[in-house]
């Protein structure tokens, strides 16, 4: 019995040639996914002529009204019937479709919008009349003259009314409300220097306005990221400049304990378009992989710049995925590029740290506060010790025979720096926590946290020294692959032997594992090969076995350090604060907790009042 073979006819097919609305409707089903769709291809038509101010309202999530005002360059009356022809743009002359500055190119987007809509366009450019000119359904109007500054609004009306089955398939009006601003503060991160508004017509508000950014590239994107992203983003991300073969990576980078449960603060950019491409995803995980447990999520804004022919645009639908020309150097750029950073930051961390510590001490204020203290008047530090000093108790004498009172604290005389970064330490509290004063707050530093952070940063630089160990099997592992991924795992073999795994052809589609890494001790070579292979068909590299080392690592760094309980002196406190201040991510332990708090005296002298 034969399964049935519904995709193909019996009879004879006839070959037809579809109707310009039809295939403009077809074109819309992969351009104009749903309405934050139309609003992205508008928005980008208004950024590539050249406005300084764009304005999009909404209605009804974008299915009953989007309406994009801009005072870009326009056009002229008789350029309008040709905007709304397939396949005719300003933006290229089709000798060179490599050789793309736009956001747009194709042409597709306003025919293929007036195929499932109703739309009018009205525009002007300089030293012309404004027109106007509507579609509906693919029925193209007359252009008529119409009262308009210079610039273009584009108005959508009743979204895929053509195509009623594409209504049944978006979701509710908030959620397409929230991909529309979604879409919105990702080209406001593109272009800090042109001022967006989004405003729900509905609610009768504004949803989204940043004003076009003065200064410097770096000046004015940090501004704009602060408006979009909140200042806490900005005041602990680091600052990426660097070129490397023809490429450029500028952006900011979150340092590890500014992580977040999700993947939402990640925004990528090529040559200014917002992309979702695997590779730049992967290589920013892999950058942070080292700092940051499996489920928290780095926070970035990074934009990769290049000659236009050194990537492809026009590979996706949406132009969301792009191929690089050469992309394990862009993966290679973008992982050393934010390590070097991460590392170049020493042992800062996050300061959301310390005011997440703060926020859990503030008292709930049950009544205005009223203190008759006068600050002008407040007496100097060195007053103030005489005065305690005064003030404390006689020492009771200890009997011989009494036992010693348990003690979870023990305080240190004064001694060290308190000028250094991390200051110097004071006491330490149940065996665990050790407190060092600055001199302009205090630090809280966990012990174990910090040591097992130093100890793993050595033995990296131990086996980055000498290499990795490998063991040789008694008995070879054989692995049967395809043709294909036996030679993906060959053409890579080189760069595993480095890491400690040796591969060796053993016939057709066939590999031999001769030897692992050491630190691994009796680990699964064929699963971690056939893991190795998974990443190297995905993302072309592979940093799966580096991982596996680097997780040995972490845990003979957790077993050889500090341990919670332990009694430290003094100059035990204080090395282990000198050596975190010269060590490179000691901010933070190898999970990506932070390893110390630190106070500030001015927000300390807050909590009582004093301020």
């Amino acid at each position: 019995m034969h399964a049935a073979r519904p995709k193909i006819s019996q009879a004879l097919p006839v070959i037809r040639q579809l109707d310009d609305a039809a295939a403009n409707r077809i074109a819309a089903g992969e351009v104009v996914e749903r309405p934050a769709s139309a609003v992205k291809e508008l928005v980008e038509n208004a950024l590539d002529a050249g406005a300084t101010r764009v304005r999009v309202d909404y209605a009804g999530g974008g299915k009953v009204l989007i309406r994009v005002t801009d005072d870009g360059h326009g056009m002229t009356p008789g350029d309008l019937p040709l905007a709304l022809s397939r396949h005719a743009t300003s933006k290229i002359d089709g000798t060179d479709l490599l050789d793309i500055h736009t956001f747009g190119f194709r042409g597709e987007a306003l025919p293929s919008l007036g195929a499932v809509g109703r739309l009018a366009i009205t525009s002007r450019a300089e030293g012309h009349e404004g027109a106007e000119i509507t579609v509906t359904g693919g029925q193209i109007g007359p252009v008529r003259p119409a009262a308009l500054n210079r610039g273009t609004q584009v108005e959508l009306r009743d979204l895929f009314f053509a195509t009623p089955a594409r209504l049944k398939f978006l979701r509710t009006d908030r959620a397409e409300a929230q991909a529309i601003a979604e879409v919105m503060r990702k080209l406001a991160m593109a272009e800090p220097f042109v001022g967006f508004t989004l405003y729900d017509v509905d609610g009768q508000r504004e949803i989204l306005r940043v004003d076009a950014e003065q200064g410097e590239l770096f000046d004015a994107l940090g501004a704009r990221l602060g408006r979009l992203m909140g200042r806490d983003f900005v005041d602990n991300a680091i600052r990426l400049d660097l070129e490397r073969d023809g490429f450029r990576l500028t952006g900011f980078a979150a340092l590890p304990t500014y992580s977040r449960g999700s993947a939402v603060a990640q925004h990528l950019f090529v040559n200014g378009r917002p992309v979702r491409d695997k590779l730049l995803i992967g290589a920013l995980r892999a950058a942070y992989m080292d700092v940051l447990s499996r489920d928290r999520h780095p926070a970035a804004v990074l934009f990769v710049d290049c000659d236009p022919h050194l990537v492809d645009v026009n590979v996706h639908p949406a132009k969301a995925e792009v191929r690089f020309r050469d992309s394990g150097l862009v993966r290679g750029m973008v992982v050393s590029g934010i390590r070097h950073a991460l590392a170049g930051a020493g042992h800062r961390a996050s300061g959301t740290v310390a005011d997440e510590t703060l926020a859990a001490m503030r008292p709930e204020p049950v009544a205005p506060r009223v203190y008759q203290m006068d600050f002008a008047s407040r007496p100097s530090l060195g007053a103030l010790r005489h005065a305690y000093a005064a003030q404390a108790p006689e020492a009771a004498p200890v009997l011989a025979e009494s036992p010693a009172p348990f003690t979870s604290a023990r305080v240190e005389p004064e001694q060290g720096p308190v000028e250094t970064p991390l200051g110097a330490a004071r006491a330490q509290l149940h065996e665990n926590y050790i407190i060092a004063q600055t001199q302009d707050g205090i630090v809280i530093v966990d012990q174990h946290a910090a040591h097992e952070r130093l100890v793993y940063e050595r033995l990296k630089a131990q086996v980055a020294e000498h290499g990795i160990k490998a063991q040789a099997l008694l008995i070879p592992e054989i692995i049967t692959l395809s043709i294909s991924d036996a030679q993906r795992l060959l053409d890579h073999a080189g760069d595993l032997a480095t890491l400690g795994l040796v591969l060796e052809p053993f016939g057709e589609g066939t590999v031999a594992v001769r030897e692992t890494p050491a630190a691994l001790g009796n680990c699964d070579a064929r699963g971690l090969v056939l893991d190795i292979l998974d990443e190297l068909s995905d993302l072309g590299s592979s940093q799966k076995l580096g991982a596996r080392i680097d997780a040995v690592l972490s845990r003979m760094a957790c077993h050889g350090s500090i341990r919670s309980g332990r009694q430290m002196r003094a100059e035990e406190m204080n090395a282990l604060l000198r050596e975190m201040e010269a060590t490179p991510l000691s901010g933070q332990c190898n999970h990506g907790r932070p390893t110390y708090v630190e106070l500030k005296l001015s927000d300390i002298e807050k909590l009582f009042g004093r301020r």
